[in-house]
């Protein structure tokens, strides 16, 4: 016999009790775009740091450096796709979340951002032909490079192997991270986890400027949040700090300009 689940709706009230109710919400999601529009701006006022060591990935153009990523533009976007692993190598796929998230990005994401400017591209310590192969399965259209037999996932703290490096995830320590339930001491290492870093290009110079890691990814929805994430950010009229770009742009969300 099937056991019956009690499903809990909403309330039903009038059309003017709903109306009452819809905006004492708005003011506090009003307030919330206000606090995010000023957190971002504090993003957009990091110091940045130089890029030194010369980073090289594999994708389908053969080997490529960093500087190569921007394809010519001012702002690179990372994400950090986690691939998966076993006894030390690795699978023929990637992670579940990560690939759900990777199912999201469209043409349009892209034509959007590089508008703007900014390129965005996958890197995984994956082989590249694993990722290949992944990547033709699925059906992305976005560039997919890996970093396999770099420096680049272990610097950028996605690719955990303490014979390499000391562990930090998310701006935290391995204890600080036990010290919040997370049972790290019993995941096997070599091992990756998620995240984005943002790099602006002056020139052939090229600095990182953040990174975002675990839940803070969630932000991520649409053009506009993934330029957030940068130095430059809408490179609209009305953000701040002032005087990031020649060209700036009315808050306008076609990104025909």
């Amino acid at each position: 016999m099937m056991s019956k689940t009690k499903i809990t709706l909403p309330k039903i009230v009038s059309r003017e009790e709903w109306r009452e109710e819809r905006k004492e919400l708005l003011k506090e999601e009003k307030e919330l775009t206000r606090q995010r529009d000023k957190l971002n701006a504090k993003r957009r006022r990091l110091p940045m740091v130089e890029i030194e060591k010369d980073y090289t990935f594999e994708g389908l153009e053969g080997e490529v450096s960093l500087l190569d990523l921007f394809d010519g533009r001012r702002q690179l976007i990372v994400y950090h796709f986690m691939w998966l692993w076993e006894n030390g190598e690795p699978l023929d796929k990637g992670c579940p979340s990560c690939t759900a998230g990777a199912d999201e990005v469209s043409d349009g994401l892209l034509e959007h951002l590089h508008a703007r400017d900014t390129s965005l591209v996958y890197i995984s310590r994956g082989p590249f032909a694993k990722i290949k192969d992944y990547k033709e399965e699925k059906g992305w259209i976005f560039p997919f490079y890996s970093s396999y037999g770099s420096d680049f996932n272990f610097d950028f703290h996605v690719s955990f192997d303490e014979s390499i490096a000391p562990f930090e995830y998310n701006y935290l320590s391995k204890a600080e991270l036990e010290q919040r339930g997370l049972p790290v001491d019993k995941w096997e290492q070599p091992f990756d986890l998620h995240g984005h870093s943002c790099f602006l290009r002056n020139g052939d110079r090229v600095f990182h400027t953040s990174s975002m890691y675990a839940r803070g990814a969630e932000t991520v929805g649409g053009s506009y949040y993934w330029l957030d994430l940068t130095a430059l950010g809408r490179q609209e009229e009305w953000e701040k700090p002032k005087d990031r770009v020649i060209t700036k742009r009315g808050a306008n969300p076609d990104f025909a300009e």
